[in-house]
């Protein structure tokens, strides 16, 4: 069955870069539930358990800094794609602005749309493994859906319903990202429960939408390793959720019960 959704492998090595980014993603997800989170977040605040590194690599960096950090690598590889490989078909060129687009705006909202905590923490190891993780996703993505250009298509065909949903995906998650940044102004630094949009039925709708634009991206290119990261990121991001509900709900006693981790009425 699932070949009718998804390209021939290329080769073995293509197969095993599927599975390790699998569980490269779903090894952190699981990592946040358990309480030993990556040394960027509000949580390593609170929680002793995070990530430790070198000296070096423990160094805390601005917010806003670590976040450019995070994702300007990956959008620069996206741009340069473009001059890499000029002349591909319209699978390639949706994917390649797919994943451009995905990683400007995050860029775009580092830059112009977020307000940052003074309590937020972002160290230097943590950052370069997510950045670095990010930049070699998009190459393999590109390189990959490059490659396998003249090979017979799936017999569904799910580009278009992939760019429709990625399209949903991002726009969700920019208007949530904006909902978070209008929490407070510039002179406060606290944390304050999120209102408006789906947050009053999920703490984490960004997330879900997040995820959506992730399966826009798999549906667009059709490939395993896509598919193999949009299911762990969605590991990933379950586990985020996750925490983020415990810590507001530790936080905030009038936190609202009904309101689900990710996805409503059920998680």
């Amino acid at each position: 069955m699932f070949q009718s959704f998804l390209y021939e492998e290329p080769s073995a090595i293509t197969t095993t870069i599927s599975v390790a980014a699998f569980a490269f993603v779903a090894f952190f997800g699981i990592c946040e539930i358990i309480g030993k989170h990556l040394q960027f977040c509000k949580f390593c605040n609170v929680n002793t358990n995070c990530a430790s590194h070198s000296n070096f690599l423990q160094l805390k960096l601005s917010s806003r800094i670590g976040m450019l950090i995070l994702y300007t690598p990956s959008c620069l590889m996206g741009f340069a794609s473009f001059l890499v490989f000029p002349h591909v078909g319209t699978r390639c060129m949706m994917l390649k602005s797919a994943v451009t687009i995905h990683f400007l705006k995050r860029v775009l909202e580092v830059l112009f749309v977020h307000k940052y905590s003074g309590a937020m923490v972002l160290v230097l190891g943590s950052v370069l493994i997510i950045s670095s993780s990010y930049f070699m996703l998009v190459a393999f993505l590109i390189y990959i859906q490059h490659l396998i250009q003249g090979y017979r298509e799936p017999q569904v065909d799910l580009k278009y319903v992939g760019l429709m949903i990625f399209f949903i995906g991002i726009c969700g998650n920019f208007y949530h990202h904006y909902l978070l940044s209008k929490l407070r102004d510039k002179r406060e630094q606290g944390y304050k429960i999120p209102q408006g949009g789906l947050f009053s039925m999920v703490i984490c709708p960004h997330y879900l939408f997040e995820i959506l634009d992730f399966l826009g991206i798999s549906f667009i290119s059709q490939i395993s390793l896509s598919f193999s990261c949009v299911v762990g990121s969605t590991v990933y991001l379950m586990g985020r959720s996750y925490v983020t509900r415990k810590w507001y709900i530790s936080k905030f006693k009038e936190f609202p019960n009904n309101v689900k981790a990710l996805i409503p009425f059920v998680f």
